[in-house]
């Protein structure tokens, strides 16, 4: 296993190891003391989400503002592009985002602490999208920053419109959205 930092602190970048041959490939998706080890994160993980979308889905940019959730992202079939944002008022990089394609073949995962916001949009014909997270669901916390702030200004690789929910066209402006002290 690799971990490489970001330019957003706290945010890592993990590729796995991969043993291949003629059969096909093996990898440790997670191991608690090996991440532990190289990354200084202690994280205790509680909730295991897995969801598939089809092509021009986006879904994010989501956090919860009590009970934060630090996430251990994947893609288990096809590819997105995942979003990480910093909410941390205190962070130098308040306000910025990190931009990465996890996909199926690359197996590369994103750690992403409590104090994010974090989104994708699936990029290949459909994709599954597997997390874990250090806090449970708690939907009266959650929170949504507009996909499309033209003050935070992702670049998402989209060919036209994504494919929305209800929550996430109702998404606010980062300078009206509740953030991390």
């Amino acid at each position: 296993m690799k971990i490489d930092p970001t330019p957003l602190e706290g945010l890592l970048l993990i590729e796995p190891t991969v043993f291949g041959d003629a059969r096909g490939y093996f990898y440790e998706s997670y191991n608690a003391r090996r991440f532990t080890e190289l990354s200084g994160v202690t994280a205790h993980f509680v909730q295991d989400n897995h969801s598939r979308s089809a092509k021009g889905v986006l879904r994010g940019m989501h956090y919860q503002i009590q009970q934060p959730q630090g996430k251990l992202v994947r893609v288990t079939a096809g590819a997105v592009f995942d979003v990480a944002l910093d909410l941390r008022r205190a962070s130098p990089t308040f306000g910025q985002w990190y931009g990465v394609e996890l996909s199926a073949e690359n197996k590369k995962q994103l750690w992403i602490p409590a104090g994010f916001a974090h989104g994708y949009a699936v990029i290949s014909d459909m994709a599954e999208f597997q997390y874990k997270t250090t806090d449970y669901w708690a939907p009266e916390f959650e929170r949504s920053v507009m996909w499309n702030d033209p003050e935070v200004g992702i670049a998402w690789p989209l060919d036209g419109e994504p494919l929305l929910s209800a929550k996430d066209k109702s998404g606010v402006p980062l300078a009206q959205a509740e953030t991390f002290p």
